[in-house]
């Protein structure tokens, strides 16, 4: 899973940060789609035409606080992502970041009300165990030149 360059003392760090990378992908991401959603609700429905319309509606889309804490998460996401992706197989960090569907489904009960039907979520138990069943396999990762 993990590419080693140094000796075997280098391997725990790797590993903590390996899985602290994802746990903050795994969130960010849904967090910040959330917060984009519910900024854009506060906004309301945007105008295109005329310019003056959509420069008013611009100004108010990126004066909300909410929107810049989803789109600071989102960045985050990011950053995480491409970090965890120089530490960790592909193969094995897709498929974890997939967790993040279980977060969806949380964070839209919790922060806007939805109701999760028991099929949704008896499909996202079937992610995670899939997810598990991923982590679990053999990563085989080469050495970069």
């Amino acid at each position: 899973m993990l590419i080693s360059h140094d000796g075997p003392d280098s391997t725990q760090p790797k590993l903590f940060l390996t899985y602290f990378l994802l746990a903050v992908t795994i969130v960010a991401a849904p967090l910040g789609n959330v917060l984009l959603g519910m900024g854009m609700k506060h906004v309301g429905p945007l105008s295109l035409w005329p310019l003056t319309e959509f420069l008013s509606s611009g100004l108010r889309v990126f004066g909300t606080t909410t929107i810049w804490l989803g789109i600071g998460l989102l960045l985050a996401f990011f950053v995480a992502y491409m970090l965890v992706l120089s530490l960790a197989d592909y193969s094995f960090v897709q498929p974890s970041c997939s967790l993040s569907y279980g977060v969806v489904a949380l964070l839209g009960r919790l922060m806007l009300g939805e109701q999760i039907s028991a099929l949704r979520w008896a499909g996202i138990a079937v992610i995670c165990l899939g997810v598990f069943i991923v982590a679990r396999g053999t990563a085989r990762t080469t050495e970069r030149g």
